[in-house]
């Protein structure tokens, strides 16, 4: 099937220029399938008569986002290995440069008859891709991959909320749910003289190469690379998806696919998610509407608040003014209870299922969904102001999620200061901005995940 005009953004329409290869800059759709971006280059490849070369920019930790760590680059790096061996298989060569992306593609662009980009929709991707633009002076085409349905499709504003984005997508996914034919390499670019700065065929000996933050380590229950987020989504499709539609929010059932991580680096593509899972023998109607409903309506949610609001990442500036002036009004309210960033995030506070909770994201890098809301409500219950628990929430975040610093991670903890919701009853420190307490830990069964974190902890720290 041909990759949907929607899909497709030129931003310097003139003619490809004489070159030895084309350019596609794998930043942030890092696969070699089901990948929009990259098969439209080998469709202009093959038509040019060239080769194809997936390029990709790496800095050591804290160049690009400050809270990046041995963890993030551990399964970032894995990823990469699959991709490389992926592209590879196909013709295509991979060459990594140790500098930022848009200098990566700039010098990679010399010799490039045309450039292609995928999309990203944090300030800083778009900084990148906003210097590429500006120092490229060949054809140059961006094609979004990282979502179902093309943000500018959707909407055109600031969404206020789930319901006012849902019907949108809804209206608009049907051409977007379609598979991806992998594209014929005419052009094997394997005579290409192209070397990268650092081999990612050995993530171990990559990592180990590097200069970074290695206080967070990397984690054991989760392996980066495409390979194995489709082992994963297969293995969840065949088992505990069947029970998603009514289990969903309990942390201890074990119905979370986990393709999060995978998501945030472009592992696998939400396509081929959502087909498979329209597509899966397991679960019924419920189960699917669900799943869908996190997958597509949620995550693109997320893109379109980054994407319109520049803002997302300050307290004064990501919420409405309605939160932000409840908050105010109840800033001086009394806090029974107080905790610094140290003792927030070693877990040394008085409520044991916080402190589960906050373990495993420290030793896992992962946390349900379900629990993520009721830990970051009682930062700010615990925090001397809401804008401190913001900021501690965020950092806290993208230090130890992996998929901590995306849109999703800007947007949910936003959405524990009001974004994306409505005011409710008033109470002390949250004003009319919704409060999650106790009763949260009654919805599911709080001992089990208790003795699930236990075990899988011990399993990261044996």
């Amino acid at each position: 099937m041909a990759i949907q005009a929607g899909r497709i953004r030129v931003l310097k329409d003139v003619e490809p220029r004489d070159g030895a290869y084309v350019l596609y800059l794998m930043q942030q759709g890092m696969r070699s399938r089901d990948n929009p971006a990259l098969e439209y280059a080998v469709e202009e490849a093959n038509r040019l008569g060239l080769p194809v070369v997936a390029g990709f920019g790496l800095l050591d930790g804290g160049a690009h986002f400050t809270e990046a760590n041995a963890r993030h680059y551990a399964f970032l790096l894995q990823g990469l290995a699959d991709a490389k061996a992926g592209l590879e298989r196909r013709g295509i060569a991979f060459v990594l440069r140790r500098a930022t992306p848009a200098k990566a593609a700039l010098t990679l662009g010399k010799k490039a008859a045309m450039l292609v980009l995928d999309r990203g929709y944090l300030t800083i991707q778009k900084q990148w891709y906003a210097e590429i633009e500006a120092g490229f002076d060949g054809r140059l085409v961006q094609v979004e991959g990282d979502v179902v349905v093309p943000l500018e499709v959707a909407s055109g504003k600031h969404e206020f909320a789930a319901r006012t984005l849902r019907p949108k997508l809804h209206r608009t996914w049907e051409p977007y749910l379609a598979s991806l034919r992998a594209r014929t390499v005419k052009h094997s670019a394997e005579d290409l003289s192209l070397k990268s700065d650092i081999d990612v065929s050995d993530p171990d000996a990559a990592l180990a190469a590097m200069t970074l933050d290695r206080d967070v380590p990397p984690v054991r229950r989760f392996r980066g690379g495409e390979v194995e987020a489709h082992r994963r989504l297969a293995s969840y499709l065949g088992g505990p998806f069947g029970e998603y539609g009514t289990v969903r929010n309990k942390p201890e059932a074990g119905a979370a696919s986990h393709m999060s991580p995978y998501l945030h680096f472009g592992q696998i593509s939400p396509v081929a998610i959502a087909l498979k899972v329209q597509a899966a023998k397991t679960g019924g109607p419920e189960d699917r509407a669900a799943y869908l409903e996190e997958l597509i309506v949620r995550r693109e949610l997320a893109m379109n608040h980054v994407h319109t609001n520049p803002g997302y990442a300050a307290y004064d500036t990501a919420l409405p003014d309605w939160s932000r002036k409840a908050l105010a009004e109840h800033a001086d309210d009394p806090r029974p209870h107080l905790y610094d960033e140290d003792a927030l995030a070693e877990g040394r506070t008085h409520d044991e299922y916080w402190n589960a909770a906050m373990r495993e994201m420290r030793v896992t890098g992962y946390m349900h969904n379900h629990l993520r809301m009721y830990w970051g409500k009682k930062i700010l219950e615990w925090s001397p102001s809401p804008e401190e628990a913001f900021a501690v929430a965020l950092r806290l975040n993208n230090r130890y999620f992996l998929d901590g610093r995306d849109a999703n991670s800007f947007t949910n903890v936003a959405w524990l200061f009001g974004l994306h919701d409505r005011p409710w009853g008033r109470r002390k420190v949250f004003g009319t901005v919704r409060y999650l307490g106790p009763n949260t830990l009654k919805k599911f069964d709080a001992k089990a995940y208790l003795k699930t974190v236990d075990e899988l902890c011990r399993a990261e720290e044996a």
